[in-house]
């Protein structure tokens, strides 16, 4: 051992970016798993590096005594003394052992157990470096295919990209520079894995933080995402100065800011939304660019009714159902889209039925009798009602009384409530009217 040792010490520290007291340690590790497999572990030993000589220093320590009962840990005084004539019993003595005696076996028992050490303490550093980089954006190369997706080089170590982590059609060769979020980072046998996605939506709010300072900065939050990779995406983002715009900062000056951000995901669409904590705002935002009429608010449920005009339809469902899908993702909630054609026509039946049920009627009986929606059963005499009904004079004032009460409501649903149902001050409800469930409406 000589100077040299501590250069390649210095030179490995400065290569792989490993402390140097850690490569120190490990050394010392080393040299004492090789003395004790030589010499048993019952010999009391202590293994150090001199700084100023570069050698690695091996003492084995004995107690002085009269008799000695174990050779490995004792000496007596009579042969303590010719090595220092002060001693006294039970002193302790250190004897410098030459570890160049040690042999080739232990010598790469040694080196084993070195390399193997560095490789340890090395993977610690990078699990280290990278469990607290979730949700960051990485660079790497593209390496090889993998049975599960591709490798990709980072510089000191590697990463995963799994193919349902990839954007669809989306293509690769070797070397091509990619990005990527790291979603996760766990220990192995092999090492530490480090699992990247260019799918995933923290892909792309980390993307946004990358390229929008206001985002960076936390003035302008994103609230939610959502993603068909590759396609179309949706993030609602909200500001917290007033004059700060959210939806202008995040576009940039022409829509630079946000090209930046298409180009990195192949083209995929991306539709900024304005947050709002009414979630009949935030929803009407989140359907754009389709025209909505109405929504009603089922909290219980978690569901949202969206009455839309006849035209609009198609633009509020979106192609193959990907508006409507991705605006659910993004509220959190269910939604059900109707035209103004089909809810009312649904809303007439929905009365109808409850005015049978008040007046004590069959809804079949109403139907079958041609009156298919409130007004028809309105404006028709009541000579006719009680022919083609079958029905009394007291029915048929409980079934006036009934369709008065239902088509206000129905009158008002259509105007467009933002009270929730059940809460009128001034309508009371017959006893044997169903309860309505908690639902409320926004224009």
């Amino acid at each position: 051992m000589s100077l040299e040792l501590k250069k390649a010490i210095e030179q490995i520290s400065k290569d792989k970016g490993i402390e140097r007291h850690v490569l120190v340690t490990t050394l010392e590790e080393a040299v004492r798993t090789s003395v004790v497999r030589k010499y048993g572990d019952d010999i009391d030993i202590e293994v150090s590096l001199n700084e100023d000589s570069g050698e690695m220093e091996v003492y084995q320590f004995k107690i002085v005594v009269k008799e000695i009962d174990d050779p490995n840990r004792e000496i007596d005084l009579e042969a303590a003394r010719l090595h220092d004539p002060s001693v006294q019993l039970d002193d302790e003595m250190g004897f410098r052992l030459k570890i160049e005696d040690l042999g080739r076996i232990a010598a790469q028992s040694a080196k084993q157990v070195i390399i193997q050490k560095m490789r340890d303490a090395e993977q610690s550093l990078i699990y280290e470096e990278y469990k607290d980089r979730k949700n960051e954006i990485v660079s790497g190369m593209v390496q090889r295919r993998d049975k599960g997706g591709w490798v990709i080089n980072l510089g000191r170590t590697e990463a995963i990209l799994p193919r349902e982590e990839q954007i669809p059609r989306e293509h690769f060769k070797r070397n091509d520079r990619i990005q990527a979020v790291v979603l996760d980072v766990y220990k192995e046998a092999r090492g530490p894995q480090i699992l990247i996605s260019r799918s995933h939506r923290d892909y792309m709010a980390a993307l946004f933080r990358r390229e929008v300072p206001e985002v960076d900065d936390g003035t302008v939050q994103i609230m939610a995402v959502s993603r068909d990779p590759g396609s179309r995406a949706k993030v609602a983002v909200m500001s917290k100065d007033r004059d700060v715009d959210p939806v202008g900062a995040c576009v940039g000056i022409r829509g630079a800011r946000i090209q930046n951000i298409v180009q990195e995901l192949r083209g995929e669409r991306i539709d900024i939304v304005v947050w709002s904590p009414d979630i009949a705002t935030y929803s009407k935002n989140a359907l754009a660019p389709a025209v909505i009429s109405r929504i009603i608010v089922d909290e219980d449920n978690n569901l949202l009714e969206v009455i839309v005009p006849d035209d609009q339809l198609t633009n509020a469902i979106g192609r193959k159902g990907q508006n409507v899908k991705l605006a659910s993702k993004l509220l959190g909630w269910k939604i059900d889209i109707f035209t103004e054609s089909r809810y009312n026509e649904a809303g007439h039946i929905k009365g109808l039925e409850q005015i049978a049920n008040m007046a004590g009627l069959n809804l079949e009986a109403i139907l079958g009798a041609g009156y298919n929606n409130l007004e028809l059963l309105h404006n028709t005499d009541d000579a006719s009602i009680k022919e083609s009904l079958n029905i009394n004079d007291e029915t048929l004032t409980e079934l006036r009384n009934a369709l008065n009460f239902v088509r206000s409501e129905f009158v008002e649903l259509n105007s467009g409530p933002t009270e929730p149902k059940g809460n009128k001050k001034n309508n009371k409800k017959p006893n044997n009217k169903k309860k309505d469930r908690p639902r409320k409406e926004a224009s």
